[in-house]
């Protein structure tokens, strides 16, 4: 359950027995407030590469294109370990470092998190822009749910038709996230943790009898 305070972590329930788990965000988030006359929207999203952060920041910007400034921040677990701020024209340090402070003091990867700020006419100073994003950021989080996740790596699994049920059935027991295409041949598209992949593979080759292709 997430904090609503935003000051620290989020509590260790439902933590996988897992030394490479983190936290993450269990879906989208959005909060709306005003101050002093200038509206703000914060919006959250898992993201899991920076393509898809990078996507949600210009996904964003597209809905909100006459706002005076879409402030990103985003942190993505991946390799190396990527986190990104920009203050989008505001003052320096007083939107997008609030922004990805708060990612970081909630321990929350995988994430991207946009702020919009329609300008109302009064000027709020750094300090006021700080409080502001800060507020925005975390509200959106909060609403997002904070959830644990492990290190996953794409599992491409192609066969003939007559294996088609065993690999399915393979993945299916195994309880990973996959999408099948049938065509000339079957074709799965699976998530799977990392620590499991090499273990996953091997089943796979072996109830087969070596006829799946594994990308």
């Amino acid at each position: 359950m997430s904090d609503h305070d935003g000051s620290g972590p989020d509590a260790t329930d439902g933590q996988p027995d897992d030394p490479d788990a983190y936290r993450t965000l269990g879906g989208r988030g959005r909060a709306e407030f005003t101050v002093n006359g200038s509206e703000f929207i914060g919006h959250a999203a898992p993201a899991a590469t920076v393509d898809e952060a990078e996507s949600f920041v210009a996904e964003s910007r597209e809905a909100f294109p006459d706002a005076t400034h879409n402030v990103p921040a985003y942190r993505v677990n991946a390799d190396p370990f990527r986190e990104y701020s920009s203050d989008d024209g505001e003052p320096s340090g007083s939107a997008g470092k609030p922004i990805l402070n708060v990612l970081q003091g909630r321990e929350v990867e995988d994430a991207a998190v946009v702020v919009t700020r329609y300008y109302g006419g009064t000027n709020l100073g750094v300090g006021g822009l700080v409080r502001a994003y800060s507020r925005a950021a975390k509200e959106a989080i909060t609403d997002a749910g904070v959830t644990w996740t492990v290190p996953h790596e794409r599992l491409v699994a192609t066969v003939d038709y007559d294996d088609s049920g065993t690999v399915r059935g393979l993945l299916e027991s195994a309880d990973v996230e996959f999408e099948a295409s049938y065509e000339a041949e079957v074709r799965f598209d699976a998530r799977v943790p990392a620590r499991e992949i090499e273990d996953l593979r091997d089943r796979l080759l072996s109830a087969t009898s070596g006829r799946v292709e594994l990308d």
